[in-house]
């Protein structure tokens, strides 16, 4: 991606990435045409009304789609995404999301995703690597995670005009044990999993105190 937007801040939105596009196509295989069409790409990262704009025209979040388009345009095997989405109101986070599920089903590119959002690496993420201190503290998906670190499951009810909460390694055990000793009186049943989250805060809270 471009490092800076001084030089290019005229050029237009589909005239830059036809330019640049035009870098790759040597790199062009039957099975992988290069580069990508420019007004496809601009269509698949929201930008279709500004495909004729100039670059300085465009907004902080608009030109960050542009940046992942530039990143793409080539169609890359690998592709490294650093904090993506950061600026990104929920519309364009989710098109973002959406993009990315497409380019890994696939199957022609493979996406190493950094990132703070643990929703954003729960969503996205076939495979998460946690790091805390410069170390590589847990290796899993999402689920897995969960069950090894946080292992435990909230479970929320009502029942008789009072609240009630409980964590458990066995969630669907204890809706069961609860249905079966309360049947209808039973209301608002909750299972709130083990979350990536939680994963994370007890991985950091462990590291932390390994390193006292």
């Amino acid at each position: 991606m471009l490092q800076s937007w001084r030089d290019h801040g005229k050029w237009r939105v589909r005239e830059l990435l036809a330019h640049l596009g035009g870098y790759y196509a040597a790199w062009a295989t039957p099975e992988i045409p290069r580069p990508w069409d420019a007004d496809e790409l601009i269509a698949a990262v929201g930008l279709t009304g500004h495909a004729g704009k100039k670059v300085k025209t465009l907004s902080g979040g608009q030109r960050r789609r542009l940046d992942v388009a530039i990143g793409l345009v080539g169609r890359p095997e690998a592709l490294f995404l650093d904090e993506p989405t950061a600026g990104f109101d929920p519309r364009a986070r989710h098109e973002f999301h959406e993009l990315v599920r497409g380019l890994v089903a696939d199957g022609a590119t493979t996406v190493l995703l950094t990132t703070h959002d643990l929703d954003e690496a729960e969503k996205l993420a076939d495979r998460i690597l946690v790091l805390t201190g410069g170390r590589i503290v847990a290796d899993g998906t999402a689920a897995e995670l969960a069950r090894s670190i946080a292992s435990e499951d909230e479970v929320r009810w009502l029942h008789g005009g009072r609240r009630h909460a409980r964590r458990t390694q066995d969630s669907t055990r204890l809706a069961r044990e609860l249905f079966a000793r309360h049947g209808e009186e039973v209301q608002e049943l909750e299972v709130r999993r083990a979350s990536l989250e939680q994963s994370y805060l007890a991985l950091v809270r462990e590291a932390e105190g390994a390193g006292r």
